[in-house]
């Protein structure tokens, strides 16, 4: 049996498609036979192609609610149908809470948060009338399932994005078929804005458990499969592409239990729940940005 993916016929939209992540997730999309519309308030430096195809652009602003539904409306009545919709669009600059006012971080949570409600919402009866049904996709972000210190705002919109998708799953079941992608760190043209040069790169890379950073094609891949009738089961879903996640900082700050020390001791679980509770740990010297525009969505966010 083959397991080769074949969206052949189908149309995908990707919000934010046209660089970093986003045009990952298209030019994947474009290899596995889709139609491609890619979307954003400006065209991108150069089409997005793969596989000698092209995704077409359209200019959209998704915090204008009123542009969202005439796009999707539109895009009904020159193809008839849309089978995905990747809610990719996003992103925040680092500012910690105290250096912005709230009319800034409520910005980030309506570019992050509202912006995939919306096109959700608008999206909704063109997804639901396809033959096979339809699916969205959330790009969501490990911000969302821990601290995230200088992205306060955008982790907990990632975090919202993430129980909106699980309930809109329950919702819509059996016609769309909702899911999340929970992205760690992936390197994009503008990875180095956020992770410093090459040496900081791979730094930053060694603290994932896979010892990189993902690839733009990576979240793609993942996202054709969860479109694919491969997935048909998976509705409410939230998948980790993340690496293996991050390493417990109180593992490198301890001084027992380390790898290939010949004295590695033992602990107590009372002790060492103890022990982490009272230690500040380094993690890897490394400050570690969230789902930004120069990390893995990549788009063109100006909250």
């Amino acid at each position: 049996m083959s397991l080769a993916l074949d969206l052949s016929g189908r149309l995908a939209v990707v919000t934010g498609g046209t660089r970093g992540v986003g045009a990952g997730i298209a030019r994947a999309f474009l290899r596995a036979g889709a139609e491609v519309v890619v979307c954003a308030r400006r065209p991108p430096e150069a089409p997005v192609t793969a596989a000698g195809r092209t995704a077409q652009f359209r200019p959209l602003d998704l915090r204008d609610q009123s542009a969202v539904h005439a796009f999707f409306a539109r895009l009904a009545d020159d193809y008839g149908r849309l089978d995905c919709l990747v809610n990719n669009a996003g992103g925040t600059p680092y500012r910690l809470l105290g250096e912005g006012g709230p009319e800034r971080h409520a910005r980030v949570v309506a570019l992050n948060l509202l912006a995939p409600l919306t096109a959700s919402l608008a999206a909704y009866e063109v997804l639901r009338g396809g033959p096979a049904g339809g699916s969205v996709l959330m790009i969501g972000s490990v911000s969302g399932t821990r601290p995230s210190p200088g992205t306060a705002a955008y982790g907990a919109a990632k975090a919202g994005l993430d129980h909106l998708a699980r309930s809109m799953a329950v919702e819509w079941a059996p016609d769309v078929r909702v899911n999340t992608l929970v992205l760690g760190m992936v390197r994009t043209e503008l990875a180095a804005l956020h992770y410093g040069d090459e040496a900081g790169i791979a730094a930053v890379g060694a603290t994932v458990p896979l010892g990189r950073l993902a690839e733009p094609a990576e979240i793609g891949d993942a996202c054709v499969f969860l479109a694919s009738d491969r997935a048909a089961y998976l509705t409410g879903a939230s998948l980790l592409v993340h690496g293996g996640g991050e390493r417990p900082a109180f593992l490198d700050a301890a001084t027992v239990n380390r790898p290939g020390a010949s004295d590695a001791a033992t602990v107590p679980h009372s002790r060492a729940s103890a022990t982490a509770r009272h230690r500040t740990a380094p993690d890897a010297a490394i400050t570690r940005h969230p789902t930004t525009p120069g990390s893995p969505q990549g788009t063109d966010p100006t909250p």
